[in-house]
């Protein structure tokens, strides 16, 4: 099947699962299998409709929502302890694996996917598709508002400069212009430096080539990083730590970028944050 046959199959699955449960004809029994996707759940779902989230629901360095996971039951991903839930909907990240996904489809189980956002519009979209899912459109649009109110929050807080900012985590990689992450840098007017590298899609790049493309300004993670492994060790370099101390670095957890949803107004308020403390 090609992708974009599937696209219009899974929102047809979702479409037709949505209308049976608003009218009463199904009881949502719904798990996740994708980190994102637990996010969304646990910020839209009644906890009754939640029996299960994926491997990486209580990771805390990446989900923001990791305490709240900790009530309900933790899957491997695969498609077995999820059938054995007996779910009647099943959301999946769109990269995860496709055998598990054809499996639970295979069984009768409606399964939904979930593309990594690209930009604020994007989450926006997600969180409008899972309170659609599970009943709640209003909490959907409760949270779509507050976003939209962080947002204005973040323009209000911008620079009016556009400083050049490389977005930079362990190993070097540089993310890319078309991620979620750059769609909140431009929130706050600030322009995203991996066009000026040909990374426009992101990757893997040396210090050499950071020092020399020699940004304005650099995200990190971690506002006091530690070369726990050999991929983090890049950012303590002392060209880096020498180029780009405190006032020059934006600082943003994963768990703000890793995915979109519930985050997504702290995120926005963390980095206008961010830009009014450089206005200083």
């Amino acid at each position: 099947m090609s992708a974009s046959r599937v696209g219009v199959w899974a929102a047809v699955v979702a479409m037709t699962f949505a209308g049976l449960c608003a009218e009463g004809h199904a009881e949502i029994r719904v798990a996740s299998i994708n980190m994102c996707a637990d996010q969304l759940l646990l910020a839209l779902a009644d906890p009754d409709q939640i029996i299960g989230l994926g491997p990486y629901s209580r990771d805390a360095s990446l989900s923001w929502m990791a305490e709240q996971a900790k009530r309900y039951t933790q899957l491997s991903g695969d498609a077995e302890d999820v059938l054995a839930l007996e779910p009647n909907l099943v959301l999946a990240g769109k990269y995860g694996k496709p055998a598990t996904r054809q499996v639970l489809r295979e069984q009768g189980v409606a399964v939904v996917e979930f593309d990594a956002p690209h930009s604020i519009d994007d989450v926006k979209k997600q969180i409008q598709k899972v309170g659609d899912l599970v009943g709640h459109p209003d909490r959907a649009a409760a949270l779509i508002d507050r976003i939209d109110a962080s947002a204005a929050r973040a323009r209000a807080a911008a620079l009016h400069w556009p400083a050049r900012v490389l977005a930079v985590s362990r190993r070097g990689w540089v993310t890319g212009d078309n991620s979620l992450v750059s769609s909140l840098l431009s929130a706050v007017g600030l322009v995203n430096a991996a066009n000026e590298l040909g990374m426009s899609r992101g990757g893997f790049t040396s210090l050499e080539v950071i020092v020399a493309a020699h940004p304005d300004l650099i995200l990190v993670a971690e506002a006091t990083p530690t070369a726990d492994d050999q991929g983090k060790a890049l950012l303590l370099h002392p060209v880096l730590e020498r180029l780009y101390p405190p006032e020059r670095r934006l600082v943003m957890s994963e768990q703000f970028t890793y995915c979109g949803g519930p985050m997504l107004p702290a995120a926005l308020d963390r980095i206008a944050d961010e830009v009014a403390q450089l206005r200083k």
